[in-house]
């Protein structure tokens, strides 16, 4: 796998302009991520950037890292996420050996993965979960076409099997992209969403 970084900042920056247009009373409209409103996605979303940020500087035993980061009453909650992309960036940007290097997604399994795998899977984390916030608000995702083919074969190549119903399971079984679908909507499909999602009237 080639060094992903430049893609994974590509698309932490345009999750970060998305979060940036939430205005901290929007935190409780619905998203494609089954019963989670915003305010719950957003707190993941956080979360996983300072796990990832973590793992990439070496931790291994500490759970808690890749915990839920909720707004806090009177927080901008854009200004909380691009702080937490910004320091996943910075992490990643640090490992001197990339393809030598492991880290801990105790999400996915309990030993470390390659580095460069991990980093391959917040890219695909970050640009899914971008569109369901672009989604929830009425915005678009944006991103390069290039961005989009290196992400669509990593989601491709993510299992989709019996694992994806069980309990806290990260991505939902796929569902059938429409013939001729971007990129971008196969690449959510993969990965359980529906393209057509919109949010719930009123």
């Amino acid at each position: 796998m080639s060094d992903l970084r430049g893609y994974h900042r590509t698309a932490i920056e345009v999750a970060s302009a998305l979060v940036g247009g939430v205005p901290a009373d929007g935190l409780g409209v619905a998203t494609p991520c089954g019963s989670w409103d915003l305010g719950r996605l957003l707190a993941h979303m956080t979360g996983q950037n300072h796990g990832f940020a973590a793992a990439a500087r070496g931790e291994r035993e500490d759970m808690g890292i890749w915990a839920d980061r909720p707004v806090a009453a009177g927080e901008d909650p854009g200004r909380v996420f691009a702080a937490s992309g910004t320091e996943v960036v910075a992490a990643f940007a640090a490992i001197e050996d990339l393809p030598g290097s492991r880290m801990w997604l105790p999400e996915v399994r309990p030993e470390p993965l390659r580095a460069e795998v991990a980093v391959g899977f917040q890219l695909v984390d970050t640009v899914v979960h971008a569109w369901d916030v672009a989604k929830s608000v009425g915005a678009r995702a944006e991103f390069d076409a290039d961005l989009l083919d290196v992400t669509l074969r990593i989601a491709l190549a993510v299992p989709d099997g019996a694992e994806r119903t069980a309990q806290g399971a990260a991505f939902a079984p796929g569902v059938a992209a429409p013939e001729g679908a971007a990129a971008l909507d196969r690449i959510v499909a993969a990965l359980g969403r529906d393209p057509h999602w919109a949010a719930p009237a009123g």
